[in-house]
């Protein structure tokens, strides 16, 4: 079978390390080069360690677009628009990109949002793709069944923690080891930058839908992993509640409603979405997780190349959760 081939741009931080364990080891990819200006020559196993005995690639700073069917970008956020504007791409060429430029909609680019569990059928016919977020991944996992049906009726208000890897490979004053571990603090509340696609998937299933989403991100004293709390109000009794939910995930490759209140362990290393629900008077509670570098970037960026490429959507992806 002829394998796909990928080119990676920006190919040093956390979510090009990911991506690149999952590519090396996708039975459908063949990596052609991996893109780094201040890498350039450099093993790639010098940054990823833990890629060690994987692979022989090395860092290049060359652009060989005509090489390869699809290309991810890792840059930077603002760096990939500046990307896209400075280099000619082959129309035909399938593009990935994981940072926050194209996201929004607009006339001026023609990217499709790609969440699977809700663009699933634009993706598969899509030749650019703006990968979700984060957060925004765990928050709009939570919210999807309620906003199909038209019952977001009122504000919604989340709570959701996630690792430090969130932050980036490069150290700050709030990610580096001695203030992260025994720790934990807030940040952006009510104005995190995820919230702007949120809102724009949740109009898309409920238009007209004007309700604030109270968002209050926190940053845990963990690696990995994404754990979000949500709650809005909800005439449904639970069991109907459930019964939507699992009709609206019931294709869903990668996100699973389920019975028993999950523990964050149970997605970290993996691309699914596990999604709890619980009724508290006339509140829904939902409990939805993720993997922040993987179903919330690098994991679900590869979802979406099988689905653009025609491969089967689980490929590659078949990853067993951290127990212990």
């Amino acid at each position: 079978m002829t394998k796909i081939k990928v080119g990676v741009i920006g190919g040093a931080g956390y979510t090009a390390g990911e991506l690149l364990r999952i590519l090396i080891n996708h039975p459908n990819v063949e990596i052609v080069f991996v893109n780094s200006t201040s890498n350039a020559g450099n093993p790639i196993t010098d940054v990823h360690s833990g890629l060690i005995g994987e692979t022989d690639l090395v860092f290049t700073s060359g652009l060989p677009f005509s090489e390869v069917d699809a290309l991810f970008l890792c840059s930077a956020h603002g760096d990939s628009k500046k990307f896209m504007d400075s280099n000619e791409i082959p129309a035909s060429m399938k593009i990935i990109d994981l940072s926050t430029d194209y996201r929004a909609k607009s006339p001026n680019h023609d990217f499709i949002y790609g969440l699977p569990e809700l663009n699933r059928d634009e993706i598969r016919s899509a030749i650019r793709i703006a990968n979700p977020g984060c957060f925004a991944t765990a928050i709009q996992l939570a919210l999807f069944p309620l906003a199909a049906a038209g019952l977001l009726t009122d504000e919604i208000h989340v709570n959701a923690i996630t690792g430090s890897t969130g932050a980036g490979v490069k150290p700050s004053d709030t990610s580096h080891f001695s203030w992260r571990n025994n720790n934990i603090s807030i940040y952006k509340p009510f104005g995190h930058q995820h919230l702007e696609e949120i809102g724009q998937s949740l109009r898309q299933l409920q238009p007209g839908f004007k309700k604030a989403v109270n968002f209050i991100p926190v940053r845990g004293n963990f690696a990995r992993g994404i754990y979000a709390t949500t709650y809005t109000h909800c005439t449904l009794p639970l069991e109907e509640a459930k019964k939507l939910y699992v009709d609206f995930y019931k294709d869903s490759a990668f996100t699973f409603v389920v019975d028993k209140n999950p523990d964050l362990k149970q997605v970290v290393n993996t691309n699914k979405g596990l999604v709890y629900l619980e009724k508290h008077g006339d509140k829904l509670l939902i409990v939805s997780m993720i993997d922040n570098l993987l179903k919330g970037a690098s994991g679900q960026a590869v979802q979406n190349m099988n689905l653009m490429l025609g491969l089967d959507e689980k490929a590659g992806l078949g990853l067993k959760a951290i127990g212990f």
